[in-house]
Formats: structure tokens, C-alpha cells, sequence
């Protein structure tokens, strides 16, 4: 191939692999955006699905304190989150009706469980209890006031609920303050004698790549059903014995 034609057919492959990545990144934002738009929408279906479980009688009792992963945001249903199949796994091993009261709140940080879900856990006695929040104090964190508030969460649960670390974020900053954030977590749930699901090691053993494609929804931040299945593993274990001792 002559010296001027190969030049011309390498710019033009060169100009068809910028093309495909520009449009490639282009389809991944409208995506992300469309997605981000359809799951907004589904914060007040998925709380008023869970209002409506809450209504329901049953003879456990399961709350449930964190974010919009313990709404199920990402989930084909509310109920394919992690609380919902944790639910499910309390009814199947006891066999008895389970009521769930999820008092988790879409975008929750810290803040806010301590100003609404916590005064609300007050009024409740829980067979079972979970707590997952924080992931949201993630992006503006301030450590000290990250330990402040986690402190004040832990020193208003009783001593059977089960609390979990943060989830991977991967790589990058947020990961490294993620790894501050649990340490502090662990730390003080040890003080308090809160046993601690490990929901990082749990979703770290999921590579990115694989997370990416698999475990997460279209919004490429909430699990999908996969995803929760994997945050309900993290849980399980600590879940079911809880159960078995109060049999």
C-alpha cells in the first residue's frame, strides 16, 4: 500500500474509532440520563409501597434504618432490594409472618437519620433491626462530623440490631474516604457491641468491571436486582442469626 494511501486509510480509521467513542460516550450519558430521570420517579413509588408494608400485621417485626438502597431504588420492585429479600429470608427460615417497617429515606445521610429515622425507631421494638447509612455523606465528608453523627446513630440502637459498613465505591477519592468512614464505623459499633455486616468486603469482591455491567442499574450508581441480592448476602448471616436466637 503506497505511503499516502495507508496515511489516509489510518486518519480515517483513527477518525471512525474517535466517532464510535464520541458516540459510545454519548449513548452511555443518555443512558445514565434517562435512567437517572426514571429512578427519581420511582422514589414515591417505592415509599409508598413500603407504607403499605408497614400497614401489614405480622408476628416479627423487621425495621429497617438507611438510604434509597433500603428503599430498593434500582430494583425491578421494592421489594427486590436488600430489605425485601432479607424479609423474605426471615419468613422463610422461621416460618412466621414478618411485618417491615423500612424507615429509610431516598438521598439519607447521617443527618437526616438522626433527625427522622432514629426518633421514629424509638417508638418501635424491633425483632429484627439493619442499619446502612452513610454512603451519602460520602461526597461532602467531613470526618469528624461523620464520627459525631455515627456516634449519636449507635448510641440510640439496641444491642441486637446489625449494622453495615459502606459499600465499595471501587477506586479513586471516594473510596478512600469510604476506607476512613468504615474505619470509623467499625470502630464504633465495637464500642457499642453492634455486630457489623460487611457489606464493603462483600461488594469489593464484585470487580468494577464486572459491577459495571452487571450488578448496578442503569443510573451506574444503585444495584439492580443482582446488586441487591448481593448487598442481602452481606447481611444474611448476621440476619439469621439474630432470628435463631430469638426462636
Amino acid at each position: 500500500m503506497p505511503l499516502a494511501r495507508a496515511a489516509v486509510v489510518a486518519a480515517a480509521s483513527a477518525g471512525l474509532l474517535t466517532g464510535s467513542a464520541l458516540v459510545g460516550r454519548y449513548l452511555v450519558i443518555r443512558r445514565r440520563s434517562g435512567a437517572v430521570v426514571r429512578l427519581t420517579e420511582a422514589i414515591p413509588v417505592n415509599a409508598a409501597w413500603w407504607r403499605e408494608q408497614r400497614a401489614k400485621q405480622g408476628e416479627l417485626l423487621y425495621v429497617a434504618v438507611g438510604d434509597s438502597a433500603a428503599q430498593g431504588i434500582g430494583a425491578s420492585r421494592p421489594g427486590r432490594g436488600y430489605v425485601g429479600l432479607l424479609a423474605r429470608a426471615i419468613r422463610q427460615r422461621t416460618g412466621r409472618t414478618v411485618r417491615v417497617v423500612n424507615l429509610g429515606q431516598s438521598g439519607g445521610r447521617l443527618r437526616e437519620a438522626l433527625a427522622k429515622q432514629i426518633p421514629a425507631l424509638a417508638k418501635l421494638r424491633p425483632d429484627v433491626l439493619t442499619v446502612s447509612i452513610g454512603a451519602n455523606d460520602v461526597e461532602s465528608f467531613d470526618e469528624a462530623r461523620f464520627e459525631r453523627e455515627w456516634r449519636a446513630i449507635c448510641a440510640a440502637l439496641p444491642p441486637h440490631a446489625i449494622v453495615a459498613d459502606l459499600p465499595s465505591f471501587y477506586l479513586g477519592e471516594f473510596e478512600r474516604r469510604v476506607r476512613v468512614a468504615n474505619g470509623i464505623v467499625r470502630r464504633v459499633a465495637a464500642e457499642h457491641g453492634l455486630r457489623v455486616a460487611p457489606l464493603h468486603e462483600t461488594t469489593r469482591r464484585r470487580t468494577a468491571a464486572r459491577t459495571a455491567l452487571r450488578d448496578v442499574a442503569a443510573d451506574f450508581f444503585h444495584p439492580n436486582d443482582r446488586g441487591y441480592a448481593v448487598w442481602a448476602s452481606a447481611f444474611a448471616p448476621l440476619v439469621l442469626e439474630a432470628v435463631d436466637a430469638r426462636e
